[in-house]
Order: structure tokens, then sequence, then C-alpha cells
């Protein structure tokens, strides 16, 4: 006979196997943190923001000169990651790394519908990234008006170490969270992987389902205890 699953099954299933459900969602998490907060090295982000006006011209109206600028923005982007810019970075602050490994550490976002850049730098020490950002901004600074017609280059806002620097990566918390996701899925599914693999005959119900025979009669359980203590309370009651 075809066995259908109700919800009713379903319940049933996981309140058997909550023990293992809820002890594969701690060990995950417990695997998760621990990873996060002693094998994963912290990394720690910094950022400055720079202004950016090309130089105007008595011909072209203002407004048209201001959607101008912000059409350069995503140029601004791309020469602040070039080697032009970068190489002079890594020779202005005596750096022992490579324009690529240094460019990967950096991400250039802009505000919207304005000239600011944002100059974001990660590394695992958190001076160095603040170095690093205020390098970025300072080389693009003095080198922009000699590779673009550009007189008028701010620095918004330098890169500040802080007393007690946080982490950006790893997100011990969000790891956890998303190992206790990861943990009670697994540990359902194992839940009803072993249930499927159970081919035992547990109930009369079971029986009817995979022998198509009705049940006539059923032996009740009974403890062997209590079979010897049976006589015994028969003759007290006579």
């Amino acid at each position: 006979m075809e066995e259908t699953i109700s919800l009713k099954d379903i319940y049933q299933t996981i309140r058997k196997r909550m023990v293992l459900i809820a002890l594969l969602a701690v060990v995950a998490v417990a695997i998760a943190g621990v990873v996060s907060y002693f094998v994963l090295t912290p990394v720690y982000e910094s950022s400055t923001q720079i202004l950016v006006n090309q130089k105007k011209s008595k011909d072209v109206p203002e407004y048209n000169q201001v959607q101008t600028n912000l059409q350069m923005v995503n140029t601004y982007s791309v020469i602040i990651k070039s080697p032009a810019i970068l190489s002079k970075v890594i020779d202005n602050l005596n750096l022992d790394t490579t324009v690529e490994a240094l460019n990967n550490k950096l991400t250039i976002n802009s505000e919207q519908d304005t000239q600011v850049l944002n100059v974001t730098i990660q590394d695992e020490d958190p001076a160095m990234a603040v170095k690093l950002a205020n390098g970025v901004a300072e080389t693009f600074k003095n080198e922009i008006p000699s590779i673009m017609k550009v007189d008028n280059v701010s620095v918004l806002s330098k890169a500040v170490l802080k007393d007690n620097p946080a982490p950006v990566k790893p997100n011990a918390k969000m790891n956890m969270a998303i190992a206790l996701v990861v943990g009670l899925m697994a540990g359902v599914g194992l839940a009803f992987l072993l249930e499927y693999m159970d081919n035992t005959l547990k109930t009369e119900q079971d029986i009817e389902n995979y022998l198509g025979l009705p049940v006539l009669g059923t032996i009740p359980k009974f403890n062997v205890d209590d079979e010897k203590k049976a006589p015994a309370n028969r003759r007290k009651a006579v």
C-alpha cells in the first residue's frame, strides 16, 4: 500500500529526534564560535572621504558642469585603483606589498548623487588600515591634477585609529546564527533520514500499512518483575 506522510507524522518524527536535532544545532554553533574567535584572523576596516571637482568651464552651464562631475565619479574610482596611484602609495609608505594585493584591500564607493568618494581599506592590522586609507587619499589628491583637469581635491575626513577597534570580519554573531540555522536543518534532515531507514514495525498501523493485513489482536507489554509480584498480590486479595 502507498504510504502517506501527514503533518502529525512529521511532528512526531521531529519530537522523537528532538535531542538529536538540538545536539547538532549546539555543535554547529560551538564550531562556528570557535572558528570565528580562535581560528579566523580578524580583519579591520578604515575609511576616508574625498571630494573632487573638475575645473569650471565658462562655456558650460553650471548645471551641466555638476552633472559632468557626477558622471566622472566612476572614472575617479578607476584612477584611484590604478597602478598609477597605488604604486606611488606603496613607494610613499615603503610598503612590502604589490599593487594587486593593495587593490584587493581597497574599495571605492560614491555617495549617491554627490562627488564624494569613500575610500575603504580592510587589513588585519587596524593601524595599517588607517595608514593605507589616508595614504591612498593623499596620493590621489597629489597626483590627480596631473592626470585630469581637476583643480579642487579635498580630503573631507581622514581615517582615524580608534582606541578599541572592532573587526569587521569575521562576524562571529552572524556566523553562529547561520550555523544555528544550518545545524537545525541538518538535524531535521538527519531525523527524517533515520526515520526513513528505520523499517521496524512498532504499531498496529505500521503492520496494516506494510503488510496490508488487519490486526486481530495485540499482546500488551509486561514487566517480568510485575509478573512475579502478581501471584502474591492475588493471594493477598484472597
